[in-house]
């Protein structure tokens, strides 16, 4: 009888939330007015070192409301990771604005923030900051280059939770930070995002493009358009037990991190995620593999043959230049970011889920070790 497959994510949910969703069904406060989404958004801002919280219904959603927000729009141009998700270019794009990309550190598999200032133009209004599969961007060159020459960062930290830069958490930086929920991240609503920020009319905002941009006392009187991005006291309940458990989830993943590093240092051809830079120690949001060009297989037949063992997995990012959404529209004509194609050809992840369980895990490195050796 042959084993069950093992998922490449699958939540732990043995907190608080039953308990917390119980309340909002015996209250009937299940929409987006139940007292969980106040509580969560005031939570969540607290622990991330923010003044103002707004929860949306996902972490693209946050990123929509993020960039309208900021008044990025027609002849602006916004730089960001060539490695990415799509997430963080739709907006740009369907503003009217030019989204201009920045190729991946080979180490750390975020943007090179080196090659940021050769990317600046009169016409950059922003930066976008995307920490990417467990550590940082390093803050400091960006945050430097914003402030010579007035520029916004919008920080995605949508896989950063609780992730910190020098000691400061991630998601505290800039203008404007982005969050999201999805069943694979450190805390997860099922669906979800925030969108989080210091400055109380940049907040209020967002708080007013997530609701159709109501007016107070002329509620169906529209003077600008928004979305419904609302989440509801369902969503934020589990939000809420999931915070409570963030500092054991973070010392879980390390571990996991450690456990695999060690089972798998001794394959040959294979990069690992490095586990700490001088400013942050990786927190394993997921454990991704790079195979190196020795090898005769790319990561998509990698893949394959551990489907073939029961083993979930995911490939990195396809890169926002190689889109062909983004191609078609004529962005990104003759551009070669060779980082990130080869992280997208050669690059995926492994099982990396908070109930991942040791045995699990062993049965992931052996069959690692089988379908590369």
């Amino acid at each position: 009888m042959s084993m069950p497959g093992i998922p490449v994510n699958e939540p732990l949910l043995d907190g608080n939330e039953k308990r917390y969703l119980a309340e909002c069904i015996d209250t009937g406060w299940i929409s987006s007015e139940g007292p969980f989404v106040s509580a969560f958004e005031e939570k969540f801002a607290q622990r991330v070192g923010r003044r103002h919280g707004i929860a949306v219904c996902n972490g693209t959603a946050a990123l929509d409301a993020a960039i309208e927000a900021l008044g990025i729009g027609p002849g602006d141009e916004v730089i960001l990771p060539a490695f990415t998700i799509i997430s963080c270019v739709g907006q740009i794009v369907r503003s009217g604005a030019t989204p201009v990309l920045v190729d991946s550190d080979p180490v750390t598999w975020n943007m090179d923030v080196a090659r940021i200032a050769e990317r600046i133009t009169p016409r950059t209004r922003a930066i976008m900051v995307v920490h990417t599969y467990g550590l940082p961007v390093d803050m400091g060159p960006v945050l430097a280059l914003a402030a010579q020459h007035d520029l916004k960062i919008i920080e995605d930290a949508a896989e950063a939770h609780g992730q910190t830069y020098r000691d400061q958490p991630c998601g505290s930086f800039g203008d404007i930070s982005t969050f999201s929920f999805y069943p694979n991240k450190h805390v997860t609503t099922g669906e979800g995002g925030m969108v989080l920020a210091d400055d109380d009319v940049l907040a209020e905002t967002c708080r007013s493009l997530r609701n159709l941009c109501f007016q107070p006392g002329k509620r169906f009187v529209h003077e600008r358009l928004g979305w419904n991005l609302r989440m509801t006291n369902l969503q934020a309940a589990l939000g809420v037990a999931q915070l409570e458990r963030l500092d054991g989830s973070i010392e879980r993943k390390r571990a996991m991190g450690a456990r695999y590093t060690e089972a798998l240092s001794n394959l040959p051809g294979v990069q690992l995620p490095v586990a700490a830079t001088e400013y942050a120690d990786n927190h394993y949001w997921v454990y991704g593999v790079v195979l190196e060009d020795t090898l005769d297989i790319d990561a998509q037949e990698a893949m394959r043959r551990l489907s073939a063992h029961g083993i979930g997995t995911r490939p990195f990012f396809c890169p926002m230049h190689m889109q062909p959404v983004l191609r078609g529209a004529d962005f990104f004509a003759g551009e070669s970011h060779p980082v990130s194609e080869r992280l997208y050809r050669k690059g995926f992840y492994i099982p990396s889920g908070l109930a991942l369980t040791p045995n699990q895990m062993e049965r992931v490195a052996e069959a690692l070790h089988k379908v590369l050796a």
